[in-house]
C-alpha cells in the first residue's frame, strides 16, 4: 500500500460495522455513510480495491469504508468486543465540528468512556493499524479495473 490512512479511520470502520450499515456480496460492497446520506461502492478483484469515498479516491489512503470490507473479508482482524463501543457515532457531524482533526473526534467520541475502557480501544486501535501498515492491497481510481 503506497499511503496509510490517518489511524482514526480505523474507529470510523468499525462504526459502519457496528451500525449495520455494509451490504456485502462477493465482489463488491456498499457502505453508508454516518448520517445515511451518502452510499459508497467498494469493488475488489485479488489485492486491487476501488472506492467511490474521498479518502480512499481523492487522497489515495483506504478510507473507512474499505478498511469496513476488509475486517469483513478478515483481512484485517476484528475483535468483536469492541463493536458495540462504536455504535451510533455520527462521524461526519464530529468531523465537521473538529474541522476535521481526527485525532480530536476520536476523543470527543470516547469521552463517555471510563479511563481503563478508552485504554483497551486505544490500545485495540494500534494493534489493527500494524495490521493496516502490512496489509498488501492496491487502490484504483479505475473501476473498470476491478469487473470482469
Amino acid at each position: 500500500m503506497e499511503k496509510l490512512p490517518p489511524i482514526e479511520k480505523i474507529p470510523e470502520a468499525y462504526s459502519a460495522i457496528a451500525d449495520g450499515r455494509i451490504d456485502m456480496s462477493e465482489k463488491y460492497a456498499i457502505v453508508k455513510s454516518s448520517t445515511l446520506e451518502k452510499e459508497y461502492c467498494i469493488k475488489w478483484k485479488e489485492n486491487l480495491y476501488y472506492s467511490n469515498d474521498s479518502s480512499t479516491y481523492w487522497q489515495g489512503y483506504p478510507g473507512y469504508p474499505v478498511l469496513a470490507v476488509l475486517f469483513l473479508q478478515g483481512i484485517l482482524s476484528l475483535k468483536k468486543e469492541v463493536i458495540p463501543y462504536f455504535k451510533g457515532i455520527n462521524w461526519n457531524a464530529l468531523n465537521k465540528e473538529t474541522k476535521r482533526d481526527y485525532q480530536k473526534s476520536l476523543a470527543i467520541a470516547l469521552e463517555k468512556f471510563d479511563l481503563d475502557t478508552k485504554e483497551m480501544i486505544n490500545q485495540e486501535i494500534k494493534r489493527v493499524y500494524e495490521e493496516v501498515k502490512k496489509l498488501d492491497i492496491l487502490l484504483t481510481k479505475r473501476k473498470s479495473e476491478v469487473e470482469e
